[in-house]
């Protein structure tokens, strides 16, 4: 279990010394990724998702808060005992096509690190042992070890170097992993592929997974049965299960990136409550203590203007629990997609 508390994240920023404005890229981030949960992170760029996950893989250092590993607090741990617990958080990269050596087979791709791993675990037989280990990798993954190992990158498809990533990754046995925008750079014929598989693999290795995305119809498919959780300029806006985020939004910003999921029409009608926002991210800058979002709500009355409202429980009575949300006024919107057969059927009625 990864226990995030009060998770910060501040960079210098660009300029002089003297000019240069420090970058709050986390403010304060609270979050829960239990044994074998699955927890989908999405918001727009900038927002700080690949932040959160490169600090949880050990390859950032927060500014402030805790990072809480099986119990342990990081901080408390020696160097070694540390980079232990970062092993056994992989991350998957955005862009198969970097994030292989071009001139590296995959075989030594797998090998490098499998080798690193038989040293690790005393194995008397490590030659035979990273062989086999590397062939049931790529097995795992859906590739043929016979037709893979010797190629070098440029020989694979999209699909098939994101495998060999994601086989990669599975070398030390991981517990987690952090897929940071997965499937963008891959053919969206593959992405559905690549989803099922790390599902699979969640099931078969009873792995975690963050899941690191823009896509929101991704962020629902991976995280069916998990959470989700929407950054803002570095906060928490929302959590709560998935499907109840989905269809019961209570933050704005939520909302608003729902409204702009596209609509399968003929099959889907878009929601009645839907809305776009009018102004990009960086165009604007909430002034403290005001809520990050008022610039940009088109719900925003004074009381969001001067006041930073917290991250709190919804109070609606329903048998769900733990939705979180960061707004004065909450208020639940039907703007995602509703099957066409449910409109027609007139089995939509508004909010559920």
């Amino acid at each position: 279990m990864i226990e995030v508390r009060d998770l910060q994240k501040t960079f210098p920023g660009s300029g002089s010394l003297l000019t240069r404005n420090p970058v709050q890229a986390l403010r304060g981030v609270n979050l829960t990724l239990n044994d074998q949960a699955v927890i989908s992170v999405i918001g727009e760029s900038g927002c700080g998702k690949t932040t959160m996950g490169r600090i949880l893989a050990g390859l950032e250092s927060p500014s402030g808060g805790s990072l809480i590993y099986d119990g342990q607090d990081l901080a408390s741990l020696a160097p070694a005992e540390r980079q232990a617990s970062f092993l056994k958080v992989q991350m998957i990269h955005q862009d198969p096509y970097t994030a292989l050596n071009p001139s590296h087979t995959i075989r030594h791709t797998l090998h490098a690190p499998l080798t690193h791993e038989a040293r690790r675990l005393g194995k008397a037989d490590a030659g035979s042992w990273v062989d086999r280990r590397a062939r049931e990798l790529l097995e795992l993954v859906g590739l043929n070890p016979q037709g893979t190992l010797h190629k070098y990158p440029h020989a694979l498809s999209g699909g098939q170097r994101q495998r060999v990533v994601i086989a990669r990754a599975l070398t030390v046995n991981p517990t987690v992993l952090i897929g940071d925008e997965a499937v963008s750079m891959i053919d969206v014929s593959m992405r559905l592929d690549i989803l099922n598989l790390l599902a699979e693999l969640r099931t078969q290795l009873t792995l975690a997974i963050l899941f690191i995305t823009h896509d929101v119809a991704a962020a629902r498919y991976i995280a069916a049965d998990g959470a989700l959780c929407v950054l803002y300029q570095g906060e928490m806006v929302e959590y709560g299960p998935t499907d109840e985020v989905i269809r019961r939004p209570l933050h704005p910003y939520t909302q608003a990136l729902l409204s702009a999921m596209p609509v399968l029409r003929g099959m889907e009608e878009p929601g009645p409550d839907r809305y776009l926002l009018e102004r990009d991210m960086d165009e604007v800058v909430a002034k403290e203590p005001s809520c990050s979002f008022s610039p940009r709500c088109p719900f925003a009355t004074e009381r969001c203007r001067t006041n930073h409202p917290p991250l709190v429980l919804a109070t609606e009575d329903r048998s769900t629990p733990e939705h979180l949300h960061r707004c004065w006024y909450p208020t639940p919107r039907s703007v995602a997609a509703i099957p066409r057969e449910e409109v027609l059927e007139g089995g939509h009625h508004g909010l559920e």
